[in-house]
């Protein structure tokens, strides 16, 4: 066992230091989760619009489909960009060419869109070539006495 002088340190100030410093850590995980709690809401696709609503259950997908929305005034978006009506067809037919050949299309409606143009845009999407075509809904709130059944 070495004797220490009296006075001096126990260790060499010169020697690495063995503590672990985990706040910059810290700093950096809360940064990183405030961004991804401030983007994802941005990352959504399509155009906002109030969906009717369903009891029917969801429909699990492999790809990502491609969404086709009607918006309150009859415009037509394919995701975020407006397409005008004829130009449908020909714009998915050219966006599913490749690996997204075998991907779904969605359609999405606003409530106060008439049916009947919601279904017009539907029969363009499957003259276009879609076998895959779903119409889009939000879930029907069950209330707590019929969910208990």
């Amino acid at each position: 066992m070495a004797m220490h002088q009296a006075g001096g340190s126990s260790e060499d100030e010169s020697s690495p230091m063995a503590d672990i410093n985990v706040t910059p850590l810290v700093d950096v995980m809360l940064v990183l989760l405030i961004v991804f709690m401030v983007t994802a809401p941005m990352m959504l696709v399509g155009v906002p619009v109030q969906l009717p609503r369903t009891a029917a259950a969801r429909i699990a997908a492999n790809t990502p489909p491609l969404v086709v929305t009607v918006a309150p005034g009859g415009q037509i978006y394919i995701a975020q960009e407006l397409v005008p009506e004829a130009e449908l067809g020909a714009r998915i037919t050219a966006l599913r060419t490749g690996e997204a050949e075998d991907a779904a299309v969605h359609v999405c409606g606003d409530r106060t869109v008439p049916y009947g143009e919601v279904l017009r845009v539907l029969g363009r999407v499957r003259a276009a070539g879609v076998t895959r075509v779903s119409l889009v809904a939000e879930a029907e709130a069950v209330p707590a006495a019929a969910a208990a059944h």
